[in-house]
């Protein structure tokens, strides 16, 4: 099992405690997205795909648009909460265990968009490994698809390195909830410690150990281009409403 795996079954059950509501948060980030996916010429018959759906952040929001919708993790466990999630919701959704370096594996078919939201692909710890990424994600796009990923801003945050990311502080009904990260540099790798402390009857640590390769959009954008998109564009922030940048690739054949 990778770190990445490790990382993510272990988070599971705890991955939405790292949210105020998460289940508004679901709702919030699919209109962000459903905004670029109309934007860019797609309606809500589009088939996508998540592949780094998690517990379905991304893919539940969108699913109750009616977006078709499959979700795709490698983690298993995120998985299995995002299946249950599912039949809360009353959604119909197809999700596979598999990486996005492999898509093919479990996808025969191909998509209209594939997303990757909120830094997954940073988890590729090598460039070797991030060109199999990207090839395996084009590679089930239809003619025509679209790609959009977010990532962190690592353009900004590899100019100092911080040692950690701000706490977000979750008032709860019985106290609070703290949440964090630490982040320890080497190069352009980071090994990432994601805390979560419930201060509240009792006092609950969890932590939860990661490792991230820090990904220029310059870098992103050269392989994407080279995989067969034919059109890369970067959106921020203050343009998209989303906390990260965000790049939309669309793929083209060859005239």
């Amino acid at each position: 099992m990778s770190i990445t795996q490790e990382f993510y079954d272990n988070l599971a059950v705890h991955y939405n405690k790292l949210f105020l509501d998460w289940q508004e948060t679901t709702k919030e980030q699919a209109v962000i997205l459903d905004k670029i996916f109309s934007d860019n010429g797609y309606s809500r018959e589009a088939r996508v795909l998540d592949c780094a759906c998690g517990i379905g952040t991304q893919t539940m929001g969108l699913a109750s648009l009616g977006y078709n919708m499959a979700g795709s993790d490698i983690s298993s466990k995120e998985v299995i909460e995002a299946k249950w999630e599912a039949i809360r919701r009353n959604l119909e959704i197809r999700f596979e265990f598999a990486d996005f370096c492999n898509l093919a594996d479990r996808f025969k078919e191909k998509f209209d968009i594939i997303i990757a939201i909120d830094n997954a692909l940073p988890h590729a710890s090598s460039k070797e490994m991030l060109k199999k990424a990207v090839e395996s994600i084009v590679d089930r796009l239809e003619e025509g698809g679209m790609f959009v990923a977010s990532i962190r801003d690592y353009d900004e945050l590899l100019k100092t390195k911080p040692p950690y990311s701000p706490p977000y502080i979750h008032k709860t009904e019985n106290g609070q909830r703290v949440s964090f990260q630490t982040w320890e540099w080497e190069g352009e790798k980071y090994k990432l410690v994601q805390y979560i402390i419930e201060d509240e009857k009792d006092l609950t640590i969890n932590k939860f150990e990661c490792e991230y390769r820090a990904t220029r959009r310059a870098e992103l954008t050269e392989l994407l281009t080279a995989c067969g998109c034919k059109t890369v564009e970067w959106k921020f922030p203050e343009e998209t409403g989303f906390y990260q940048p965000i790049v939309i690739a669309k793929k083209f054949s060859e005239i």
